[in-house]
């Protein structure tokens, strides 16, 4: 909004649990507050997870409470997220071009206004280009590896398609990077990330990136150099549903897009063809004088059906396919988390499996090991919540970009038969 918000209280960051993340860079990182995952994402525990036990009879929960609810039947359109504590309020607005000897380029003004206490002051106003943005998914992705991060709008376009550089596209690029800001701002722990309190703060983004891998931290290290020599048993049934759901996401969202692009382009053909036809009329009009009036009239209705057909195309390449994409980007980034989950739980397993095959009796449980289960506890915590959060803002998007297209084309229609 334009005035200034409502002073709040900082709800501040929490621990899992109340307690240190174990992939946390050092035991005072702060980590944002748990989620209770959804009941509908969650299945029965799979049976391969009940005999992974330690040697002194510790049970192994690689999983989490059962449900008998179904993910694929989730579609429920009556939810609400505004409940939840506003204290950070951040825009993408005025993009500009910039043209040097080496390189034209486009920045955006990133304003951020805010009461927390992590912020010196309560309101910021810094420009930044796309490769900062860029430069900020890939600390998040660094640093919180255990969480679901918001998809960029792709840098590239097909060549000789789309101008880069023109009003269409860099409104439509500004529109996807303010929301993946807004998606990080939303995030209880993302929105605490120091990358991102640096990206919406700092003058001079060029100085920390420099930094280069020192700001790396020890737990986005952890994660990312897992080697692939450990193979997964299984994967826990409420993950295996989730991927499983993703993959038939996709492929329905792929071919959605692939629909929504061939009647774009057969729209476009159509109006070509249209604005040619329109002329033929006012031409013969002049040419026959007593039926000039109906025939100038046919010229004017076809140049209205123009303008509306024009609207519409514009309306779905503009809001209708972007949507899409950006879902089908958000997929693809929530499988790269599920691999990253399978990677720690295999690494767990491997670890598990070679201390029971010791025949010594221990009556303590390996330091190690218990690390790494902790490392699986807290990416399928973590996982769970974002992956309900997803949904959650899948349900109200999708709700929001099918009334307003199914609008869109009634005021085709009204504007199409009130020409006739």
């Amino acid at each position: 909004s334009a005035g200034a918000p409502k002073p709040l209280p900082s709800s501040g960051p929490k621990s899992l649990r109340e307690m240190p993340h174990p992939l946390a860079t050092s035991s005072s990182e702060e980590m944002g507050p748990a989620l209770t995952p959804s009941p509908d994402l969650l299945l029965p525990r799979s049976i391969a997870d009940k005999d992974l036990s330690l040697p002194n009879g510790t049970p192994v929960d690689t999983s989490s409470p059962a449900s008998s609810s179904s993910l694929l039947n989730r579609l429920q359109l009556d939810d609400d997220l505004d409940g939840e504590t506003r204290d950070l309020f951040v825009t993408v607005d005025d993009p500009k071009k910039h043209v040097s000897t080496m390189e034209t380029f486009i920045t955006y003004r990133v304003t951020t206004k805010t009461t927390r206490a992590e912020f010196d002051l309560p309101e910021y106003s810094v420009r930044r280009r796309y490769q900062d943005f860029d430069w900020l998914r890939n600390k998040l992705e660094e640093s919180q590896p255990t969480h679901l991060i918001p998809p960029l709008p792709e840098k590239f376009v097909v060549k000789g398609v789309v101008d880069r550089f023109s009003e269409e596209f860099v409104e439509t690029r500004r529109k996807a990077l303010d929301k993946f800001l807004k998606r990080i701002t939303d995030h209880p722990v993302l929105s605490f990330n120091e990358h991102f309190n640096v990206f919406l703060t700092a003058k001079d983004l060029n100085a920390y990136k420099k930094q280069g891998m020192a700001l790396l931290s020890k737990m986005g290290e952890s994660v990312k150099y897992v080697t692939g020599g450990y193979k997964l048993r299984s994967r826990p049934l409420e993950f295996a549903a989730i991927g499983e759901y993703l993959d038939t996401f996709s492929l329905k969202l792929g071919t959605i897009d692939r629909i929504a692009q061939r009647i774009i382009k057969e729209q476009l053909e159509y109006l070509v063809e249209l604005r040619e036809y329109g002329p033929v009329y006012s031409t013969w009009g002049g040419l026959e004088v007593e039926l000039s009036e109906p025939l100038e009239g046919v010229s004017a209705c076809i140049g209205n059906c123009c303008i509306a057909l024009e609207e519409l195309s514009e309306d779905m390449t503009e809001d209708f396919l972007p949507v899409l994409r950006e879902y089908m980007l958000y997929s693809e980034s929530m499988k790269n988390v599920l691999k990253k989950r399978d990677q720690v739980q295999a690494e767990y397993e491997a670890k598990l499996e070679a201390v029971a095959l010791k025949k010594e009796d221990r009556p303590k449980v390996p330091t190690d090991v218990e690390k790494c289960q902790d490392r699986v506890e807290c990416f399928n915590a973590d996982l769970k919540a974002d992956v309900e959060r997803w949904q959650n803002n899948k349900r109200q998007d999708f709700r929001q970009l099918l009334m307003e297209m199914a609008d869109k084309n009634i005021q085709y229609y009204e504007k199409v038969c009130g020409t006739a």
